[in-house]
């Protein structure tokens, strides 16, 4: 079992999916309860937090490598299509795309910043709107900054860029003729 556990070394930069992209500073082993565990010491910069993670808990809190360039382009792809947005109440899909940002899952991540961008000429977002825009594109931007090893706000600008160019291909089916 021990093999087949994730192993992340001293400077690699991992997801953990409640917090999004953090890196391994250190391995750290710990008594605690009498007994000896092996732990992931996490800092996530931009929350300005440490974290540390059991070796042996890592993969079941559902902590991973980076995503694959597959995976990447998955998630870009997703933000060029149309939105889907539900008519069901602000709080369940508020609730959802919580859940879809804490997965952790990249292209999910990208499914609600898809759904909820809105272009300059469309109507405003509410605060809580905004508000998990915000921390989804963040959380995307992150991921993709330290795989283009840019910094976040060059990467949140081709995250912009991406739903600018979506916006104009499926708004102009709304303007009037």
């Amino acid at each position: 079992m021990a093999a087949k556990a994730l192993s992340f070394d001293v400077g690699d930069y991992v997801v953990y999916p409640k917090h999004g992209v953090g890196r391994v500073i250190e391995l750290q082993r710990s008594e605690i309860a009498g007994m000896t565990l092996e732990l992931y010491v996490l800092r996530f910069e931009k929350e300005r937090m440490t974290l540390r993670v059991p070796t042996n808990k890592a993969e079941s809190v559902g902590m991973r490598k980076l995503s694959s360039d597959k995976t990447m382009r998955e998630a870009m792809d997703t933000l060029k299509g149309k939105p889907k947005v539900k008519r069901t109440m602000w709080s369940r899909r508020a609730q959802e795309y919580e859940a879809k940002i804490n997965s952790g899952d990249l292209v999910s991540i990208a499914e609600v910043v898809r759904d909820l961008f809105r272009a300059d000429d469309q109507p405003e977002q509410s605060y809580s709107e905004r508000q998990i825009f915000e921390a989804a594109t963040s959380r995307l931007a992150r991921e993709l900054a330290a795989m283009e090893e840019v910094d976040e706000p060059k990467a949140q600008e081709k995250i912009l860029e991406i739903l600018r160019a979506a916006a104009a291909i499926y708004n102009k089916d709304k303007l009037p003729a």
